[in-house]
């Protein structure tokens, strides 16, 4: 089987990218009407959100996810089958990739931070490329199991490594950047009980992890977040790197708050790209009041 889906996907990702990406886009539109319940998941997170005016906004918003979130899916035939060379060739404008070269010059671990926002595979697969040492990504096994080993062939080559969202995977992560390398965690990631902190999320109760935030404060680690922007019309992807903004103190709710707090920004910077259907109010615990 899993040969068999890489013969696919390596075809599927031979499909010039605008037109793989206008499949994506027809695939969404058909997934608005089919998918009832991350229709209404996307809209009920939408209207928390409170970046639309009105209903009409919002279904435009959700629509608009939903083709972005095909796109993504189609663009993972590219990040685990093409050439890093070629998906570097993908990214046609970067940002703030001073942020990097001030953390290499200093000899600091890199902890590279990026929500369900815009294409993270491709984006996470071009810093692996540049970067002058290794990056692990910390992930989560597919729920379907076959696809794991496709997904682990396309991200485990050239300067790339994967971790698994266990407490093993963690070890080799604090590992990584204690030997002044780089890392990927995605925050807006619900932990397992007794994992995270219950935290503000557009105005409600997220059970959010503390990982990101005890990393970013270990010794020489510079945090960053980034985002892979999916630019229109087929052009390919932008790179946006910036530094994570707050304070951070050890106090476990309040520094999630502050990773919680940047996460909004960059969605609101990209609402259509965000995976709006994702359940990141999931219930872990006992969960607080809505006024927290």
């Amino acid at each position: 089987m899993q040969k068999l889906v890489y013969i696919l996907f390596s075809l599927l990702a031979l499909i010039p990218l605008p037109l793989l990406q206008g499949i994506g886009s027809l695939l969404g539109r058909l997934g608005f009407h089919l998918a009832s319940n991350e229709r209404k998941r996307a809209t009920e997170n939408i209207h928390s959100s409170k970046l639309t005016a009105n209903d009409q906004d919002t279904e435009k918003l959700v629509k608009a996810v939903f083709a972005e979130t095909m796109k993504n899916g189609l663009e993972l035939t590219i990040a685990w089958t093409r050439s890093s060379k070629h998906i570097v060739s993908l990214f046609k404008e970067v940002y703030g990739w001073e942020h990097i070269e001030a953390a290499v010059n200093k000899g600091q671990g890199l902890l590279l931070i990026t929500p369900h926002l815009g294409n993270y595979d491709l984006a996470g697969r071009y810093l692996s490329e540049k970067l002058p040492f290794p990056l692990t990504a910390m992930y989560r096994p597919p729920k379907i199991s076959w696809l794991e080993s496709v997904m682990n062939n396309g991200r485990v080559r050239d300067n790339g490594y994967t971790a698994p969202a266990n407490m093993q995977g963690v070890k080799q992560v604090v590992r990584a950047l204690k030997n002044h390398e780089a890392t990927i965690v995605l925050p807006d990631q619900v932990p397992g009980e007794g994992e995270g902190v219950w935290a503000n999320f557009f105005g409600r109760p997220a059970y959010t992890m503390t990982l990101a935030s005890r990393l970013a404060m270990m010794p020489k680690v510079t945090p960053l977040f980034f985002c892979g922007e999916r630019l229109s019309k087929g052009r390919g992807f932008a790179l946006h790197i910036a530094p994570l903004e707050g304070s951070l103190t050890g106090n476990r709710e309040q520094d999630a708050q502050i990773i919680n707090n940047n996460v909004e920004k960059w969605v609101t910077r990209f609402p259509s790209q965000y995976l709006f259907g994702y359940n990141r109010y999931k219930h872990r615990g006992n969960k607080p009041s809505e006024n927290i």
